[in-house]
């Protein structure tokens, strides 16, 4: 069991206010191992934020695993979502908007932390990993869909390539990302279109400012319009975290957002 909180305030540029924002989360494993080693496992999460009625606990995953195989159904993570490279960084304190995931450009499954994701779609997925490569497959009633994704990392690089069949338009169709390294930065490079062609471009990167600090940024382009952030992370040690960030979105709106995150 284990989970995190965060506190802090945030700047609304839609609405011209500054408000205080807060998120607890709780995550529950519980596994067994079967005599022939196979772990079967479930996972259930509580959450909570400023603003929102606390509530009980999201759609269930029920996963079995050996070695690097596993099979997930319920509220499944989906190959598109889980793919490496969707979430190169953590802006600020909050994600802002989250615009610099690539698949954001359009829909695919996703685990819910306060819904039931998929577990009402009969949602099922299989993952694989050996070594440097891994893979995964996901399906769901939801739109029909079908999305797979491999990945290879080398070098210190992570190259990986996903797609979905689906009968939505605004579904993403296929996405491509590649990160890694150069010198002393964290870099990334993602990309996703839809079935109607809708796309968006991201790139990413991060570096160590300090011994405790480091500083993020992202620029997304998305048809007419553009997306970018910064941020900054500082350890306060014991796996709490001083975060803040600001971040000028789609909407051509200024967001920013700075507090405190404790891991438990």
């Amino acid at each position: 069991m284990g989970g995190y909180g965060r506190f802090g305030v945030y700047y609304d540029g839609a609405a011209s206010s500054t408000d205080i924002t807060s998120r607890m989360r709780l995550t529950v494993d519980a596994t067994a191992e079967s005599d022939a080693g196979v772990t079967f496992g479930a996972r259930a999460r509580m959450q909570t934020a400023e603003g929102s009625a606390p509530n009980g606990f999201n759609g269930i995953r029920f996963s079995a695993k050996s070695g690097g195989l596993e099979v997930g159904v319920g509220n499944i993570f989906g190959a598109i979502e889980s793919m490496p490279g969707q979430y190169p960084i953590d802006l600020g304190l909050t994600g802002l908007g989250y615009e610099y995931t690539a698949y954001g450009v359009g829909g695919a499954d996703a685990y819910s932390s306060t819904g039931n994701g998929s577990s009402g779609a009969n949602g099922i997925e299989v993952m694989y990993s050996a070594g440097d490569l891994s893979a995964h497959i996901s399906a769901s009633d939801t739109n029909d869909r079908i999305a797979l994704y491999g990945a290879y990392t080398f070098s210190g690089w992570t190259v990986a390539l996903g797609y979905q069949d689906s009968t939505a338009a605004a579904d993403v169709e296929y996405t491509v990302t590649v990160g890694g390294t150069v010198g002393p930065a964290k870099v990334g490079l993602a990309y996703a279109e839809t079935n109607a062609g809708d796309d968006r471009l991201v790139l990413s990167g991060g570096m160590d400012v300090g011994a405790a600090t480091n500083v993020e940024f992202y620029y997304a382009d998305q048809g007419s319009d553009d997306s970018m952030g910064l941020d900054f992370n500082h350890d306060l040690g014991g796996g709490t975290s001083l975060r803040g960030g600001v971040a000028r979105k789609f909407d051509g709106e200024t967001y920013a957002d700075f507090g405190v995150r404790f891991n438990f």
